[in-house]
């Protein structure tokens, strides 16, 4: 079994669940009740609130806080100080500690550097948000997202390239040979 590391400017809370061969860099911060899967990297200068659910091989980069109320599925990346947010309407004379609203990062799925994720959304498995991206609503599967507020631009493979679709709605992922089909419902993978 892999060791835990966790560098010594680190503070891990009591209670922080920590999977097997993770590693916990500079000045980062676990709060205790926050279970952070196997394998995992927590970059420099990372807040995990207490409640958050990492899966396996979660990628989190440098300067991103994680909020109560967020949860990520295995192979999720959070590039660097990406922000997820809590509440829809936050006042610091207004105690909303009640009204978190849950936010839910699929398997495989990218939060590009410098986007913001605005709380209560899903974004589904495989998808991409774009750096500097403003997710306000959710975001399908597969989906590639960009601008402020973000909006769908296309269709991205596990492998994280942009699947360019033919004319039957058939995309091959140029990495992995994988194809693709594009129908009403979203993207599904094809035998």
């Amino acid at each position: 079994m892999e060791e835990v590391f966790i560098h010594p400017t680190a503070v891990v809370d009591e209670g922080a669940e920590i999977g097997a061969g993770t590693k916990i860099w500079h000045f980062a911060h676990i709060m205790g009740g926050a279970g952070i899967g196997p394998c995992c990297n927590i970059g420099q200068n990372v807040m995990i609130a207490s409640g958050v659910r990492l899966g396996r091989n979660v990628k989190v980069q440098n300067n991103v806080s994680v909020y109560a109320g967020v949860t990520c599925d295995d192979d999720v990346f959070l590039g660097p100080s990406c922000v997820f947010t809590n509440v829809k309407n936050p006042r610091s004379a207004v105690p909303r500690r009640s009204e978190y609203l849950p936010t839910h990062v699929g398997r495989g799925a990218t939060v590009g550097a410098n986007a913001t994720v605005l709380c209560g959304v899903r974004i589904g498995e495989y998808a991409f948000v774009g750096a500097g991206a403003v997710v306000t609503g959710d975001v399908a599967p597969y989906a590639l997202v960009v601008g402020t507020p973000a909006r769908q631009t296309g269709w991205m493979s596990p492998c994280g390239h942009r699947l360019e679709f033919d004319g039957e709605g058939v995309a091959m992922c140029p990495q992995s040979g994988k194809r693709y089909v594009l129908r009403e419902d979203g993207v599904h993978e094809t035998d």
